[in-house]
């Protein structure tokens, strides 16, 4: 899903966690990530909601959020981020963070 400043805080305070990549079109660890995050997000779509936020379209929200270094993940709950990881990480980092999410 593509988040934007219309959609991103009706998203975000969902009753489902939400998974949120910051990305770049530009950025080639962003481009290694994006099928590791789609393959995620079909293994836990029915309990995560997974968007993207591209940082040269949507400076307000990495900025406000303090995105400084992308590819970043974050996971929101209840309108909040509740933890973030920066960098291409590998697969079963992104999964435990994920599974994090679901049971905190």
């Amino acid at each position: 899903m593509k988040l934007t400043e219309e959609n991103f805080d009706r998203v975000v305070s969902g009753p489902k966690p939400v998974f949120v990549d910051y990305w770049a079109v530009w950025c080639g660890p962003c481009r290694v990530m994006d099928p590791v995050v789609n393959k995620l997000a079909a293994k836990y779509g029915d309990k995560v909601v997974f968007g993207k936020v591209n940082v040269d379209e949507e400076m307000n929200i990495s900025s406000k959020y303090q995105v400084f270094s992308i590819p970043t993940f974050m996971i929101f709950r209840n309108g909040q981020p509740i933890d973030a990881v920066i960098g291409a990480v590998g697969e079963s980092s992104l999964e435990k963070f994920i599974a994090g999410a679901i049971s905190g």
